[in-house]
Order: structure tokens, then C-alpha cells, then sequence
């Protein structure tokens, strides 16, 4: 339940409120109550788009208001722009965006003349994020820069798809093709393992003339480390922050959302995504999913989103930086004070943690380089100065939550293994 472990306090602008910006319907995302709780707790005025007035971001105490807008996130662009803009009047000064969406993201990188004046963002150009969201356009910039990523085919039809499974080594990896657009029925729910020929051509007849989707290669998990990079890039392309760490569990297990990490220092791999960054010109916050295959000692690329990450929170530096603050300092023309990440530091999110937890125990799965023992724990819910937000998600997870929970776990199964193929 740790606040922050700064060593030299934190000037950040307070005349600059903060913005969470997010379309689609998650009620339950633990990273906007971080950024809430981040900026909220050093002075920023926060505001939060969200689903309802009772959600955990909406009764946070650090929030000072919460503009109630229910969408899908598959709304027509110029409506999502204007009740953007409407917001904007309604809070009457400037603020600081922070998308915690794909969609966000993409909103605000291509409408971003629109924007100017009554927000403050990272200027990008207006294609990268979409082109960075979609599975394929980030194996192509990989492929481009010389970035390890894992081998991958395009689809445009079943009989590619035919084509495909003759050739294949199984067990292949199925998933959405553009994952950041919501749609009402994708061709895969999740990250989906495949095992054989016969598996692939069976889930393929579902998924129309143009399948939508991208068939990768599988990096086996007994050969592989789940790694993730969260940083935030000023407009010339640089780190202001910069920060790593392992991923020891998800939920669906092996296959969903952080529910467990460590920061763990790595060098190389900061390296790899601070070239990488620099070659595509990208300027925000970036969250990073990379898989370390043992077999050819290489980190493979296999998400990029181009905004802040739920699991932001368990990335601090000695200075009390985290990617949330470091844009809203830069954004501000202030200053973001340097330091050493705060390695050992664990993350874990309550509610999915421990069905994760047994989950990877029946496996057998054990993730290395994970710390014996944590230098401190940050909680996603729950916080001593900040309390409502962890009753208001057990009050809103406990009933539906637990069917939803039982959703993402039989669907994350049969994600990772064709039906019939188990």
C-alpha cells in the first residue's frame, strides 16, 4: 500500500489538471485509479471520463471530478472527438490526456489539430499509434528495424489459411489481427494456442472471407520469460524514464493481464526499446510485452501499446518518477529529475492474483529472475490514504466479477488450446 518512495519531493504544476481518458466498457481498470492516485496525491487536479458514477476511479478522493460517458469505443470518431472537446470546456483550462486505451491513444494521435489548445499531449505522428496497436503493422516496423519478433503470417483468406496450416510447425499462436478495435465478434477471444492443422482449419471456417486474424509462431513458456519495458519518450525521442521488469503472472494465465510483477534491472532490454523508439520517432508513454526465447537468447517484441500500461504503478525511481508523473512534468516544461529504478518492488493485482496464483502452481510454471523477497509492494486497489476504490471493485467484482473472472479463465483456455484439441 505504498504511496511513494520519493527521496526529493515533487513539483509538479497544479495548475495543470490530469485527464484519464478512456472509451469502452472496463469499469474495473485498477490502472486509472494509479494514474488518479499518482498525480492526485502530489497537488494535480484529476478528472476521469468513466462508465458510471460508481466506479472505483469515480470515488476515489483523489479525483475531483468524474465526467460520466458510457461508450464502446466503436462510436463514430467525430462524436468521440467533440464529447472529448465538451469535456475539455466543462474542466475550463488545459489538461494533461492520459489514455488508458488503444483507442485513446489513437483518437488523440490523429486528431491531435483538433486537441491543440484545449489538451496537452505528446506529439507523434498521427499514424504511428494505430500502426503500433495493430499486430501487424508492429511486426512490419520490427521487421523494418531489425527487431526480434516472432515469426508470423497475414491471412487474407481460408485458403491462405489452407496454405498456411500445410507448411506450419504446431502448435501456432492465433490472435486479432487489429487488437485495439473493439468488435462485437472477434475472430479470437485473447491470445489463442493452436495445436494442430486440423485445429486451425476448424477455428478458421468461422472467421469469414477475411479472417482479420495473425497466425504466429508459439514461444514456449518452459523456454521462455515474460518481460515487460514501461517508459515515457519526450519529443526528440528520448527517455525521461525508463523502466523493467518480470511478469510472473497473468490472468488468464499465461495469457492475459499483468497480476503479478517485479521490477528487475536489465539493461540490454532497455537498450533495445530505447533504439527502437528512437529508429520509429515515437514520443508518450509506452507499456512493452516482450518474451526472452532461451532457445536463440533473443527478446522477442510481441506487444506495443502506446499508452500507459495497467501495471504502470509498480515502476518507480529513486526520485519518485513514475511514467505518469514524468509526462505531466514534461508536458508542463518542467524538468524530470533522474534515478536508479526501484528494483525488487512487486505489483500485484488483487482481484486476479490469487485465481493466477493456483493456476500457475497446478502448472508447474515458475518464473525466473523473480526476487526472493520484495523491497516493497504495491497494491492495485488497495491504499491506506485512498480506500473507497478497493470496496467500490470487491462491491462491483464480487457477484458479476466472479462470473466475469470464470469468463476470462474459459476463455483464456480454450484461447490457448483449439476446441477439441485440448
Amino acid at each position: 500500500m505504498a504511496k511513494s518512495s520519493a527521496s526529493v519531493p515533487l513539483y509538479l504544476d497544479r495548475e495543470v489538471p490530469g485527464l484519464i481518458v478512456k472509451f469502452g466498457d472496463y469499469p474495473l481498470h485498477h490502472g486509472g485509479v494509479g494514474a488518479i492516485r499518482s498525480l492526485g496525491r502530489l497537488g494535480v487536479p484529476m478528472y476521469a471520463i468513466t462508465e458510471d458514477r460508481y466506479t472505483p476511479a469515480a470515488v476515489s478522493r483523489h479525483l475531483r471530478r468524474a465526467f460520466v460517458w458510457p461508450t464502446t469505443g466503436t462510436e463514430r470518431t467525430e462524436r468521440l472527438v467533440e464529447g472529448l472537446l465538451g469535456v475539455g470546456r466543462r474542466i475550463g483550462r488545459p489538461a494533461v490526456l492520459v489514455p488508458t486505451d488503444e483507442e485513446a491513444a489513437v483518437l488523440i494521435a490523429e486528431h491531435q489539430a483538433e486537441l491543440t489548445g484545449n489538451f496537452l499531449f505528446p506529439r507523434v505522428a498521427a499514424g504511428l499509434p494505430r500502426r503500433l496497436a495493430s499486430k501487424q503493422g508492429l511486426h512490419e516496423l520490427c521487421v523494418e528495424h531489425g527487431v526480434p519478433s516472432p515469426a508470423a503470417a497475414f491471412p487474407e483468406s481460408y485458403g491462405e489459411i489452407e496454405d498456411f496450416a500445410a507448411k506450419a510447425r504446431f502448435p501456432i499462436v492465433a490472435k486479432n489481427r487489429e487488437a485495439f478495435v473493439r468488435r462485437a465478434r472477434p475472430a479470437v477471444h485473447g491470445t489463442t494456442r493452436i495445436t494442430t492443422q486440423e485445429g486451425l482449419l476448424r477455428l478458421a471456417r468461422d472467421w469469414g472471407e477475411r479472417p482479420g486474424v495473425i497466425l504466429q509462431e508459439y514461444l514456449p513458456r518452459e523456454d521462455a520469460e515474460d518481460w515487460i519495458v514501461h517508459a515515457y519518450f519526450d519529443a526528440d525521442s528520448a527517455p525521461l524514464a525508463m523502466f523493467t521488469g518480470v511478469k510472473v503472472r497473468s490472468w488468464p494465465p499465461h495469457a492475459g493481464m499483468t497480476a503479478n510483477a517485479y521490477v528487475v534491472d536489465n539493461p540490454e532490454l532497455a537498450d533495445l526499446a530505447a533504439r527502437f523508439i528512437k529508429q520509429i520517432g515515437f514520443s508518450g508513454v509506452i507499456d512493452l510485452d516482450l518474451r526472452f526465447d532461451r532457445r536463440d537468447g533473443r527478446y522477442k517484441l510481441l506487444d506495443f501499446n502506446p499508452r500507459m500500461g495497467a501495471q504502470f504503478r509498480l515502476f518507480e525511481n529513486e526520485s519518485g518518477i513514475d511514467v505518469i508523473r514524468a509526462m505531466h512534468l514534461d508536458l508542463t516544461g518542467r524538468a524530470v529529475p533522474e534515478g536508479e529504478q526501484l528494483a525488487g518492488r512487486r505489483y500485484i493485482v488483487e482481484n486476479i492474483d490469487l485465481p493466477a496464483l493456483l493456476a500457475y502452481r497446478r502448472s508447474g510454471y515458475t518464473t525466473p529472475h523473480a526476487p526472493d523477497r520484495p523491497s516493497g509492494t504495491e497494491l492495485a486497489w488497495l491504499a491506506a490514504d485512498d480506500l473507497r476504490p478497493f470496496f467500490t471493485m470487491l462491491a462491483r467484482f464480487v457477484r458479476p466479477g466472479a462470473k466475469h473472472l470464470y469468463q476470462l479463465w474459459r476463455d483464456g483456455r480454450g484461447a490457448r488450446v483449439a476446441p477439441g484439441h485440448r
